[in-house]
């Protein structure tokens, strides 16, 4: 896995296990929401600005975002789509 790929992988894990959309993350890095798609879709390379406060606002250290997955790890599912119950 390289390191774009590890960048993915890790950015879409934490930001769903957190409940967070694309949207709201990206408000919360400063960062536009079609960005943060297309580093999880691994067409886009951030900078290390972008990972720092992509990892700021996910409340984790930059070094989470490369470490290598388990390989039992299932591969991050995307949150569902739509409005979320209140």
């Amino acid at each position: 896995m390289d390191g774009r790929a590890r960048v993915a992988w890790h950015l879409r894990r934490l930001r769903v296990e957190r409940g967070l959309s694309q949207e709201s993350l990206g408000v919360d890095a400063g960062v536009d929401r079609g960005y943060v798609s297309g580093i999880e879709r691994q067409t886009f390379n951030p900078t290390i600005e972008i990972i720092d406060r992509l990892a700021n606002a996910l409340g984790v250290d930059v070094s989470a975002f490369f470490d290598l997955p388990n390989s039992e790890d299932a591969e991050p599912q995307p949150l569902k789509s739509g409005r979320k119950p209140r």
